[in-house]
């Protein structure tokens, strides 16, 4: 017998993963500048060797044919475009976006920062943002997933980051998950969830509306309508108070309005809950003790909780418990937003957003805002600026002439999309950062190639505040560049343009040479340096000196804004609910072999295992309307329709339809509505009315493709990728 001889890698690099919020390590091996394997090493935090499939086998994507080589000018309508050279390009960008200053002021261009995109390249496109464009209009994804979260969060402690640390998982008494399909959307932390519970005897409690693999490890399961949750939770306090189950000590040391949040919760008594919920009494009783009664007890959330227009008021209601029992500020207990994107947390804490500096150092703040100015020689607007969802009303009324988007695809993440293109429609001029084409960037009047996460240096940081280094594997993709690189060169030619007299300073050598600037302007950040995170592989923020361990859980002693602020809650929806001509419920979301917009994954191998968009559906809604798995429906709201194949499964309750936002061939934000919670300004993905017809196959590539039962590809060797 012949063995194949194994492949010797030229190289093998650290660096942290591309994909989710967890930021898993790991060692990718290169030969002939190609990955050819992944690896993680078992003894480094977060991921302690494990991986999950988009980790390992779905990096291909870096070396993909369709990748972005070279920058692209429009040359006709949309999507037709040519070559041009880097100095043409910039050239352009530079004069057509200090046209519009001139002429319109800054408040007239919206920026999208990037959750792909590293601490530093985020950190200078805020900087150019603010300090040439003059405007504070940045904001990124993170309004599109979590911002419910966030603004309640804020309201009640002062803090929106993850409280606790994922190494504390494993060893957890007693947690709840809601709103979090964990095994497909953060499957390494679901492993440690699971371990938690089977290894360590923790007690699970899962809230959700569909049936997520965890259900099989939870002690407790409330399965509650689609929108009810502050219902549910109103009602666990309720009990909580009227059983006596509060900790007396934590509140009276640590809170405020107490007396006020008890009286308002008269009402929400667990029998009303149940008319409203469709939980049993019962069963709210139960999680309203297993939580109180535990030693510590945690949260953890995810996009079911704040994707809706009462998102503030969700996180506001599991905000209540905690401060209710005293569950937060020891390990193994706290508030834990999951993260949906690998740097999502880091280009919040870059200054990613309209009404904050880095590491949520407030705008309006005169000492904040006048540390920055003189940082960057001049002076800076104190207004807050447009909210991703404020920034495409404003492209519709005029208020906004142009755009510029950094590694985001918003005709992918918007709700409403055809609202949403129309209202990009009428930009003067919109330019792209990217790594690929996407439906965004097809729009665009210039696309400037990017480095992918592979090509360069920088930081990531990870859903439970630990700053990571990314490190460059491979060697710039055709003639791409940095982010920072790129924002660099034409902050610099528009200053030069508009006359400004002392930069604000984009000459850095390298990526370190930024970190060096983000830390001295941050003092949560002032303590991690390249060669702390090279020695120590990674470190939690806060970390405000050199020989601060950093902070793996939060708020011990004390909380940002004080003392912990309870709030009194009203139960009630603007959701889009079903009716006569409407009368399914329809809710999106991930799966385990996709990510985001697809722009990643859709180009990988990954592809071959989940081709096609498939609609979930109950077996008893899937007889009414006499499908099978595999046929073909038009799924049609009030805003669009799409037309997809049909999964039957109880994971989806009786009226509820599922259907992933990854596939642009049958893009679920098309059905999706505008609506806003109008607090956070976080649109409702979760909640939409829409009708099912069944139909016959489109025209399109991949509709012949035979699924099986699971929606997987019977034979793929029939599909060539």
């Amino acid at each position: 017998m012949v063995v194949a001889p194994m492949l010797s890698p030229d190289h093998t690099v650290r660096t942290t993963c591309p994909y989710c919020g967890v930021g898993c390590q790991m060692n990718l091996y290169i030969k002939d500048d190609v990955i050819y394997r992944v690896s993680a090493p078992f003894d480094s935090a977060p991921n302690y060797g494990n991986l999950c499939v988009k980790g390992r086998f779905g990096l291909d994507f870096t070396t993909h044919p369709r990748r972005l080589k070279t920058p692209l000018i429009r040359n006709g309508g949309p999507g037709e475009f040519r070559e041009a050279t880097w100095d043409e390009a910039l050239t352009l960008v530079a004069e057509k976006l200090s046209q519009i200053v001139r002429e319109s002021g800054g408040d007239s261009i919206a920026t999208y920062a990037c959750a792909k995109a590293t601490n530093e390249d985020n950190y200078v496109f805020q900087k150019w943002v603010r300090a040439v464009l003059k405007t504070n209009n940045v904001d990124h994804c993170a309004r599109l997933c979590h911002a419910g979260s966030v603004t309640g969060l804020q309201l009640a402690i002062g803090s929106s980051a993850m409280s606790n640390s994922i190494a504390e998982m494993e060893y957890l008494d007693t947690f709840i998950v809601t709103g979090s399909n964990t095994t497909e959307t953060h499957p390494v932390i679901s492993l440690f969830l699971k371990r938690a519970v089977r290894q360590n005897g923790a007690k699970l409690i899962v809230i959700d509306p569909r049936q997520i693999e965890l259900t099989d490890f939870a002690t407790l399961w409330l399965r509650q309508k689609p929108g009810t949750d502050v219902a549910v939770y109103q009602a666990m306090a309720h009990v909580i108070v009227a059983e006596k189950l509060y900790n007396a000590d934590f509140i009276s040391r640590r809170t405020e309005d107490f007396n006020d949040y008890i009286e308002s919760l008269e009402q929400f008594t667990p029998e009303w809950a149940e008319e409203i919920s469709g939980v049993p009494a019962e069963q709210i009783r139960q999680a309203a003790r297993m939580y109180a009664q535990a030693d510590r007890a945690a949260f953890y959330w995810g996009m079911g909780i704040s994707q809706s227009t009462h998102g503030t008021d969700n996180a506001l209601a599991l905000t209540n418990l905690a401060l209710l029992t005293g569950h937060i500020g020891k390990p193994g207990t706290g508030l834990n937003p999951l993260r949906g994107q690998n740097n999502v947390q880091g280009c919040s804490d870059s200054g990613g957003l309209p009404n904050v500096f880095t590491a949520y150092q407030k705008i309006t703040d005169p000492a904040i805002r006048g540390k920055f100015e003189t940082a960057w020689h001049t002076a800076l607007s104190p207004d807050p600026g447009l909210t991703v969802t404020e920034m495409v009303d404003g492209a519709l009324l005029g208020k906004i002439r142009a755009m510029v988007v950094m590694g985001e695809n918003p005709l992918m993440s918007e709700p409403n999309l055809a609202h949403a293109r129309h209202a990009m429609e009428h930009l003067d001029f919109t330019m792209c950062i990217d790594i690929f084409m996407n439906e965004t960037s097809e729009l665009a009047d210039v696309i400037l190639p990017s480095a992918s996460f592979a090509e360069k240096d920088g930081t990531f940081t990870n859903s439970d505040r630990r700053v990571q280094r990314v490190r460059q594997a491979l060697p710039a993709y055709g003639d791409s560049r940095p982010d920072w690189q790129i924002v660099c060169e034409i902050a610099t030619r528009m200053e030069k343009i508009l006359g400004v007299e002392h930069s604000a300073g984009f000459d850095y050598p390298d990526a370190e040479a930024i970190w060096e600037e983000m830390r001295f302007l941050t003092p949560d950040f002032y303590g991690i340096t390249y060669e702390r995170l090279e020695r120590e592989g990674g470190v939690h923020w806060p970390c405000p000196s050199l020989d601060h361990p950093g902070t793996p859980y939060l708020f011990e002693h004390d909380f940002p804004r004080g003392r912990g602020k309870f709030w009194a809650l009203e139960y009630g929806t603007d959701s889009e609910l079903p009716d006569a001509e409407y009368p399914y419920h329809l809710t999106t979301g991930r799966v385990l072999f996709h990510w985001h917009g697809g722009t990643m994954t859709r180009p990988s191998k990954l592809n071959e295992i989940f081709p096609e968009p498939i609609l979930e559906m109950h077996p008893d809604d899937a007889h009414t309307l006499e499908l099978v798995s595999g046929d073909w429906v038009e799924v049609t709201s009030r805003r669009g329709s799409v037309v997809c194949r049909v999964m039957v499964t109880g994971r989806s309750p009786v009226g509820t339809v599922f259907l992933p936002f990854h596939f642009v061939e049958a893009a679920a934000n098309l059905l999706t509505l505008d609506k806003i919670d109008p607090r956070a300004k976080i649109p409702d993905f979760k909640m939409a009315a829409v009708r099912l017809r069944k139909t016959d196959a489109p025209m399109r590539e991949g509709a012949d493709i035979a699924l099986d039962e699971r929606g997987t590809i019977k034979d793929p060797t029939t599909y060539v990728h």
